[in-house]
């Protein structure tokens, strides 16, 4: 199956959020990418729509969410500064019956990283800008064999 890991849209200015930073939202524009989300995954099959608990997180897969009438389940294991063991614990827990999986910019190179350590080709300069995905496709194992780059949606 397939997980679709997302990295959150863009966010309002860390350095001038004056609230905790799990509460810092998506900018103008971050709703802008959290909207066309939806129809860069318009053919993708997944069953659960996982989000770090973090607000920008939240942000960027609520439309998804709507149009596809499914819930946002919070996951710790997506949250910023998680650890890799308790991410891809997620991964492979979903990857039977795949998933959209929203998390940061730390989390995301952290799987791709396990992923490229394992032999999956990434391509010559992986990036991970905010509003990104990437397809990683798994086997019967739960592992990752596969992984495909999709820019972030503009407008």
């Amino acid at each position: 199956m397939t997980i679709y890991l997302v990295r959150h849209g863009r966010a309002g200015n860390r350095a001038a959020w004056l609230g905790d930073d799990e509460d810092r939202p998506l900018s103008d524009a971050g709703h802008m990418q959290a909207r066309l989300l939806v129809d860069v995954l318009d053919d993708a099959q997944f069953e659960h729509i996982l989000s770090s608990p973090y607000v920008r997180c939240m942000e960027t897969v609520v439309p998804l969410a709507a149009a596809r009438r499914m819930a946002v389940e919070p996951a710790e294991g997506l949250a910023e500064g998680a650890e890799l063991a308790k991410a891809l614990e997620l991964v492979r827990k979903y990857a039977g019956s795949g998933a959209v999986m929203c998390t940061h910019g730390d989390v995301l190179p952290m799987i791709l990283e396990y992923a490229h350590q394992h032999g999956v080709d990434l391509g010559k300069n992986p990036k991970c800008p905010k509003g990104c995905t990437w397809v990683l496709e798994t086997d019967g194992t739960y592992e990752i064999r596969a992984a495909r780059y999709v820019p972030p949606p503009s407008s």
